[in-house]
């Protein structure tokens, strides 16, 4: 299986969030609230360790999404 991770994390940092949703339900085969468990907790490493790369700040991050 190709690494999707690097994939995933630049939808995370740049606030595609459905677009990372669909593909960690696709490479890990999660169900929906797997797959926002999963993203949550990648969301919450990027931040710490990537700062500087996301593209809104933590407040302004998932502003207007609706699931």
């Amino acid at each position: 299986m190709t690494d999707r991770w690097p994939e995933i994390d630049e939808h995370i940092v740049s606030n595609r969030i459905i677009q990372a949703l669909v593909i960690l339900r696709e490479v890990f085969e999660y169900s929906i609230p797997q797959a926002i468990d999963a993203f949550s907790a990648r969301y919450r490493l990027l931040r710490e360790t990537r700062p500087d790369d996301f593209t809104v700040s933590n407040e302004e991050y998932g502003r207007n999404f609706y699931s």
